[in-house]
């Protein structure tokens, strides 16, 4: 069954040209495609490859090695010159989420290594996707040291395995492009700025243009050879039109008055480092060549701009990507070299190539703002009594962690067993996983060399002398905020620390790549505001536009967080809960209020907890206290939550000025 055809994706003309001006020129550094789900974002993607030329690869190698320029250090040996070859189609290549490092990057034999004395590398994903393209979906639910890997490689254009003592390396030089859903959460910013080109993409809200998706779709599930054969024309001029422009792109000029754009518009933009200065000169020549000039002009820079710059606008997960589009216009204007009558100045050439028009003016998006945010008024269950605050500016939260060692996925904040991180003993022989410890491997097959027959240099070692290293490491946790919400938190000034406080608290989640969740309470009843999920920058947007008003129902707030800790429990088993109740400590709602708030603390025993005591003024009940003794939990002041108030205290103990 052929793909769904590449000119066939109905509208989404910014990732078409994306896509494309990754392939003319994959040095641009690929694509990160953000959207919602359903947006046709993996079809496309999938349908790119079969546009591309095919490739001439040495026979027999493994690693796609280019006949006319073979790589020296290719593990497969040196190939001579005029070695023969074949030609292959370009492969697209799709990294799985829960694909292992090993399968990535590839693997040595370290039994062969061992027994014989030989190198057997086994190649990995990186290994095939070499003059191809590498597709990862969900690229945001990856670790983020096979993201690191996956971007170095990229960069570099070679990937490399060490292990106990032993380094192999080959090229590795493809197409990187990455599709994520937002609402699963963000990669982190560091991250955001290795992917060339992001592009923003959504459905369409027009009828007509959803009708004809619809239609294409099923005409395509009913018949795919027949709907792909009608396009399979427009596929192949289009293809022709990339090949066209990769020839073109070694003779592309890029004048010092186009490079002094690229340099204003980044520097109006405030972007970090000089990757998006190479990121938007090396896009806007692809853009030339694909437009069929062979000079950088001011339309080649914008389009440029448009597409290298709005993730790299990002300061924290809580900012919004998107440039403004009057920003990038006037720094563009303030650019333009002296017109004369020998310097007409970038952007007055033609533009009538296959690129033209192909990516229109995007909707200016608003700049991030400065940390406060603007309060959004929601209906409640009081009216006229509820009333929405927002949060003032994040700051470096102390770091809470949960008791014990875990087992849970990688991360950052509580100590667990992991694929990573230091060695602290050695796993039993029946558990198989990890990198082999090669100490403990060699002492367990040394006492039985003479018995094996062994003669000579090496070592005899069988499958049941392996031992793999037990390593510590850090896990990512379930930060599950239960936030009351009541009258007696009312007070603007409290609400607002407590929000910015929580906020901040989310931040340290979101670098410590936690999954969060959160519950509110007010009024009479408990609700979960946002099931956990790892999109923290959904969790900030529901606590900004929390009201609040009404008496304060604490046991349905307990009771709720028992029950989304339950249901977690049983879809994400390996996750560890952290549970943070932010409150005073009033339970007022309902008969034997105080009471029923005891009996739900009791079914969150075991649970870490922290309560965030949010009582102020001189006279203090001391309510918040009590409830972290039920809870058994550590009660932190909201004035502690900051991790200077913790150095300040430390100091004032040991007698340090503060």
């Amino acid at each position: 069954m052929k793909p769904y055809p590449f000119t066939a994706v109905v509208g989404m003309p910014d990732l078409r040209l994306a896509l494309v001006l990754s392939s003319i020129s994959p040095a641009v550094g690929g694509v990160l495609v953000r959207g919602e789900k359903g947006t046709a974002k993996s079809t496309m993607v999938r349908a790119l490859a079969g546009l591309l030329p095919g490739v001439e690869v040495v026979d027999g190698c493994r690693f796609s090695c280019d006949p006319a320029a073979p790589d020296p250090l290719c593990p497969d040996g040196t190939h001579a010159a005029g070695a023969a070859a074949h030609q292959r189609p370009a492969r697209l290549v799709e990294l799985p989420v829960g694909a292992a490092e090993d399968r990535v990057v590839g693997s040595l034999n370290l039994e062969k290594a061992l027994a014989e004395g030989v190198t057997d590398y086994q190649p990995g994903l990186l290994a095939a996707a070499h003059r191809g393209l590498l597709y990862v979906d969900e690229v945001n639910l990856l670790h983020d040291h096979l993201v690191d890997t996956l971007l170095d490689a990229a960069a570099m254009g070679r990937a490399t395995v060490e292990r106990e003592g032993v380094s192999v390396s080959h090229a590795a030089r493809f197409v990187l492009i990455g599709t994520m859903n937002p609402e699963e959460g963000e990669l982190r910013p560091q991250l955001l700025d290795r992917f060339g080109l992001t592009v923003e993409v959504a459905s369409s809200r027009d009828p007509e243009q959803r009708v004809e998706v619809v239609r294409r779709r099923l005409a395509y599930e009913a018949d795919p050879d027949g709907f792909a054969a009608g396009y399979a024309d427009e596929d192949a001029s289009l293809a022709a039109d990339i090949e066209a422009a990769q020839r073109l792109l070694p003779a592309v000029k890029l004048p010092d008055d186009a490079l002094r754009q690229i340099a204003e518009v980044c520097a109006s933009f405030e972007v970090d480092g000089m990757r998006a200065d190479i990121v938007t000169a090396r896009t806007a020549v692809a853009h030339a060549a694909w437009a069929g000039r062979d000079e950088v002009t001011t339309d080649d820079i914008r389009v440029a701009a448009r597409l290298a710059l709005p993730h790299r606008r990002r300061r924290n997960p809580f900012d919004a990507p998107g440039i403004s589009e009057e920003q990038l216009e006037q720094a563009l204007e303030d650019a333009q070299p002296p017109a004369g009558p020998d310097n007409d100045g970038p952007g007055d050439g033609p533009d009538d190539g296959p690129g033209s028009g192909s990516a229109p003016p995007a909707e200016a998006d608003q700049a991030p703002g400065d940390g406060a945010r603007q309060p959004q008024s929601q209906p409640g269950n009081d009216s006229g009594k509820q009333k929405t605050v927002g949060a003032g500016d994040t700051f470096r939260a102390r770091v809470f962690r949960v008791k014990g060692t875990g087992e849970g996925e990688r991360g950052r904040r509580s100590r667990a067993i992991t694929d990573s991180g230091r060695t602290i003993g050695v796993q039993p022989p029946s558990v198989r996983e990890g990198r082999p410890h090669l100490v403990a491997t060699v002492r367990a097959a040394a006492p039985y060399q003479r018995s094996r027959g062994r003669s000579g240099p090496g070592l005899k070692v069988r499958t049941q002398d392996l031992r793999f290293a037990l390593r510590e490491g850090r896990e990512g946790n379930l930060v599950l905020f239960c936030v009351d919400a009541s009258g007696s938190m009312g007070a603007r000034t409290r609400m607002r620390e407590v929000k910015t406080a929580v906020l901040s608290l989310l931040m340290d989640a979101y670098q410590r790549r936690d999954k969060v969740g959160l519950v509110t309470f007010r009024g009479d009843s408990a609700e979960l505001a946002l099931p956990p999920t790892i999109s923290v920058d959904a969790a900030a947007s529901r606590l900004e536009g929390l009201p609040t008003g009404g008496r304060t129902p604490l046991a349905e707030g307990l009771l709720e967080a028992a029950r989304v800790l339950k249901v977690e429990a049983i879809r994400d088993p390996r996750r560890r809960p952290l549970l943070v109740v932010v409150t005073d400590g009033r339970a007022t709602s309902g008969a034997d209020a105080v009471a029923r708030s005891q009996a739900a603390a009791g079914l969150l025993a075991g649970v870490t907890a922290i309560v965030m005591d949010c009582e102020s003024g001189r006279m203090r009940l001391g309510l918040a206290g009590e409830l972290a003794g039920h809870l058994g939990a550590e009660h932190v002041p909201l004035a502690d939550v900051a991790a200077e108030s913790l150095a300040s205290a430390v100091r004032a103990r040991t007698g340090r000025a503060a």
